[in-house]
Parts: structure tokens; sequence; C-alpha cells
């Protein structure tokens, strides 16, 4: 299955590096966010990319123009007859990116109306966003979709803890306190998406309109939406502080998400 790949917000919750790059661009270890992402897809045999740019999407034109630049060894002969020598081959060499200009200031629904051309009709595709990493099986969800006959399939995740909690008597007393327990007990849409491609037909051509909002809304009345549980790693990368988190497990070789 294609998949799809919302890259063109602002991030303006992590302005810190947003400032400067699009979120998708923001490291962890020594490759973005979005190659993460990519790394994981391609595992489960999904390798054709279609990225929906926004805000700065030069940057990440210029990443994957650029690729075996930002990837590989190479030796340069300079003067008047040049040449470039790449000593390496990378593991990315089987996969199909197609950046796709949707607008800098569109919000996520019309992101993904702008890209159906590139989605052939009656094929269903993976949708996700470009700023949050998973140990969710693909395929299982997949498959969790196929069965349900839904026309749309979203993960559903636990967010991660982000405030201790407390149980406080009606006297104002404190008896427990647990310090960011590491999930929380509601579900949240974690991306990671499974779409049939009558998922068009719900998003209108309305740059105002966001995904999460009018489309979900009427998918929810015609009985269409569904939710895979996942109930492992999911983290977002919404602050610095959460961009700290990420480098940190993949600095000190913890990070689940390395799947490949």
């Amino acid at each position: 299955m294609k998949v799809v790949i919302l890259c063109g917000g602002r991030g303006t919750r992590l302005r810190e590096e947003t400032e400067f790059r699009p979120k998708p661009m923001v490291p962890v270890g020594n490759r973005p966010i979005l190659w993460h992402i990519m790394k994981a897809y391609a595992h489960f045999g999904h390798k054709e990319f279609i990225l929906c740019l926004g805000y700065k999407g030069d940057m990440i034109k210029d990443y994957f123009r650029n690729y075996r630049w930002n990837t590989c060894d190479v030796t340069l002969r300079l003067g008047h007859d040049p040449a470039e020598k790449f000593h390496d081959r990378h593991a990315e060499e089987d996969w199909s990116v197609t950046l796709a200009d949707t607008g800098e200031d569109s919000m996520t629904a019309s992101r993904v109306q702008q890209i159906q051309r590139y989605v052939p009709a009656g094929e269903p595709f993976l949708l996700t966003y470009g700023d949050g990493l998973s140990t969710i099986d693909i395929n299982a969800s997949i498959a969790a979709h196929q069965a349900a006959r839904k026309v749309c399939t979203i993960s559903a995740v636990h967010p991660a803890g982000r405030f201790g909690s407390l149980r406080i008597e009606e006297d104002g007393g404190i008896h427990t306190f647990s310090e960011k327990p590491q999930f929380e007990d509601a579900y949240v849409n974690g991306g990671y998406m499974v779409c049939e491609h009558r998922m068009f037909d719900y998003l209108p051509a309305d740059p105002r309109v966001m995904l999460e909002r009018q489309p979900m809304d009427q998918l929810v009345k015609d009985g269409q939406l569904h939710a895979y549980k996942h109930e492992g790693f999911w983290q977002p990368m919404d602050t610095y502080q959460e961009t700290q988190y990420l480098n940190k497990l993949w600095a000190d070789g913890q990070a689940p998400w390395k799947i490949w």
C-alpha cells in the first residue's frame, strides 16, 4: 500500500526546532524523525511514500534529492572533468518517494485531498502524521481494517503520561501520588491509519478543514470509523522535552520503534 505522511504543519509547540526546519525534519539521532517513521513502514513491506509538504517543504525536498549525499561516503574529483563516487549503498534504494506541495497553510483534510491523484482509484492507502513514533504492527492494523470493512481505521493508543496523578479525598487529603505514569488510561488517535479510497469522498477541497474535525465526525455518523487498539509504545514529538526523550532512547540503544 502507498503510505501518505502529513509533513506540512508548522509545529508551533516545538518552536525551538521548527523555527528553522519543518517538524518532520527534527532529528532523532542523526536522522529526521520522518526517516524513522518511513523505516518502520518499510519494515512491514510498504515502501511507496507520498509526503504532503507545506511549511518549509523545500528542506524535505532537498533531503531526498540529495539522499546519497546525506547517507554515503563520497569521493569527489575536482577540476575541468569533475566526478563523484559514492562508496556505500543504502537500505532505502527500493523506496519510492512522491513529494507533493499541498500548501503552506492548508489544514490536514485538504493536504490529503490534494494527493488523491497519486492513489489509484479503488486502492486503499495508509495515512499517518510526520511526528509520532510507535511499535504498531502495521500489517496487523491492515488485517483489522479489512475485517472491519469500514472506510477508515485509526490506531487507538494510550498517550504517554505527562503529569503525576493524585487521589484527593473530600477533605483535601492526598493518599496516593504517582509520578508520570507511563501511559494514561484513555485512548487517543495515534495516526497510523488505514483508509479505503472512499476516504477521499469525506475530504472537502476547503483548505481550512482539519481531518480530525468534520471528516472524522461524518465517518462516525456514518458508522465508518474503526479503531485498532495498540497497547504498546507510542510517543509523539510535540514539545522540546519529548524531542529530548526520543533522542535519549535512541542514544541509549533503547528505542523500541527500531525494528529494522
